[in-house]
């Protein structure tokens, strides 16, 4: 019965379960978007009548962010070990999310600032170290930022309603960049004309003001969460070596599972880099890529109460096998509408509708990883003593890296190169018009390619268990060792009182 009892204590303040979230929806306010308008900038405006050939310079961005995928599977793994090892009054995570806020402010920033050169190779090895920097700082802070949630609280129901809800506001702090483009679009038109204005966007002014705002605004909200949370879950004093971590990370079948959803399920994510350009060709801006994801942005929001709801009822293996299959088939859906309807005014007002019913899915994918990785933490401090939160969301997040480097390639490789897109050579106007091929290419880059990657992700979850009967094992055993540990410490104390009187 004290068991129970034990398991059923919150730990959490209200005002540190909103605060969590506010310092995710802070980072994913620079970080969420970043990607998608960093691809258009190297290959619409950064290197803009230099004479450089946009073809060539096409074919570069694809490795572009390939290399910086795999630079940040490298440094979520190396992170991962350094939080581990990270040991302060303030807590293993803490430090790195507040203090690495500036420097990524500061190198986002300097991402949208080119070269002045006519070189391509210049501006070749340019893109590759500036983006390469900007991932590795970025995983600096995300990563840990994601850790702790499985060290906010020991007891797993409250653990998974703060992940839940922190997950929400990342999931509209994503969206939020996009906000701020758009104001800041809307502000600069007004004080320059619209003239002036469609200059300054074809020389992409308004993505480094955007990124300006964003990165302050980012800065404000990770110190507001830096200031309030702390953790809870105590953390073992063992060194960890390299060796020892590589091997927990692939040799833990059910963190290997939940990891290898992102491997399999990698080009579920090729949509984000086409969303720009359905948003210029079919709602006539790229400001407008609000419009376009905002009802998927809603559709997210509105998913992740579903899946908090899903969860009361079915394991966390059973709840995001359906969404996959529900996944899938909502964007062959929207697919099949799209070619009926035709790439044109017409399909605007039933592709937002069916943007929202897409983006259900995404609120398992924002959720119920987590949750899983937490309870593997669990299990592992179960298995071996050592609670590692760093490695285990380094494990998922090398992974994770390692499917956003094939993302990142493939995405801009479509995009650019298999669709056949044409980009503007003239500084004064931002895109060409495209061919009708092209925009039906974009259509299936949007809905198809990623359905078929969503099916995918589900396969490796056929093989977890952390689910039932073993979960709550582990978990009633690891709230009776640290009753027992508490214990043990009181007595401890008690004697040392004893010796002092």
């Amino acid at each position: 019965m004290a068991t129970e009892v034990k398991e059923q204590k919150k730990y959490m303040k209200k005002s540190e379960i909103l605060t969590f979230g506010i310092g995710l929806f802070g980072v994913a306010l620079l970080t969420g978007w970043m990607p998608d308008y960093t691809t258009t900038f190297f290959a619409d405006f950064a290197f803009k009548g230099t004479g450089i050939d946009p073809a060539q310079l096409a074919n570069i961005v694809p490795m572009v962010f390939g290399v910086a995928g795999f630079v940040g599977a490298i440094c979520e793994l190396v992170i991962g070990i350094l939080v581990d090892r990270t040991k302060t009054r303030l807590g293993k995570v803490k430090p790195w999310v507040g203090f690495g806020a500036i420097p990524l402010a500061i190198i986002s920033l300097l991402v949208f600032v080119a070269p002045s050169t006519k070189s391509l190779t210049i501006a070749s090895v340019w893109m590759f170290i500036i983006y390469a920097l900007y991932t590795a700082v970025s995983c600096a802070v995300e990563s840990p930022s994601n850790c702790f949630g499985a060290l906010c609280s020991p007891n797993p129901e409250e653990r998974g309603d703060a992940i839940s809800i922190a997950s929400f506001l990342r999931s509209v702090g994503q969206s939020g960049g996009q906000v701020v483009i758009i104001v800041v679009g809307a502000v600069m038109k007004a004080l320059m004309g619209s003239q002036q204005f469609k200059n300054a966007e074809g020389q992409g002014l308004d993505l480094i003001v955007s990124t300006a705002i964003c990165a302050l605004g980012m800065i404000i909200f990770v110190m507001i969460f830096f200031a309030n949370n702390k953790e809870r879950v105590p953390y073992t004093s063992e060194k960890v070596s390299l060796a020892e971590s590589i091997k927990l990370v692939f040799t833990n079948k059910n963190l290997l599972m939940v990891s290898l959803t992102k491997v399999a399920g990698f080009g579920r994510g090729v949509y984000g880099t086409v969303s720009l350009y359905i948003a210029i060709y079919l709602l006539g801006s790229k400001g407008l890529k609000l419009a376009l994801m905002l009802p998927m942005g809603i559709g997210t929001a509105v998913g992740m109460l579903i899946v908090k709801k899903v969860l009361k009822k079915f394991s966390t293996k059973q709840t995001f096998i359906i969404f996959c299959i529900y996944g899938a088939s909502s964007l062959a859906i929207l697919f099949i509408v799209s070619k009926v309807v035709g790439f044109n005014s017409t399909l605007v007002v039933p592709f937002l509708i069916l943007n929202f019913f897409c983006g259900l899915q995404h609120g398992n994918t924002n959720v119920t990883p987590n949750i899983m990785i937490a309870d593997c933490v669990d299990e592992m401090e179960y298995k071996t003593g050592k609670r590692q939160e760093g490695l285990a969301y380094a494990g998922y997040g090398l992974f994770s890296k390692i499917a956003s480097a094939f993302t990142k390639y493939l995405g801009p490789f479509l995009v650019y190169t298999w669709s056949g897109y044409a980009i503007s050579k003239d500084p004064n106007i931002a895109y060409a018009t495209q061919t009708d091929d092209t925009l039906s290419k974009f259509l299936a880059i949007y809905t198809i390619i990623p359905a078929i990657f969503v099916l995918l992700q589900a396969v490796p979850i056929f093989f977890y268990d952390m689910v039932g009967e073993k979960k709550e094992r582990i978990t009633a055993a690891l709230a009776e060792k640290r009753a027992s540990q508490m214990q043990e410490t009181e007595s401890d104390d008690s004697a040392d009182a004893d010796v002092a009187e």
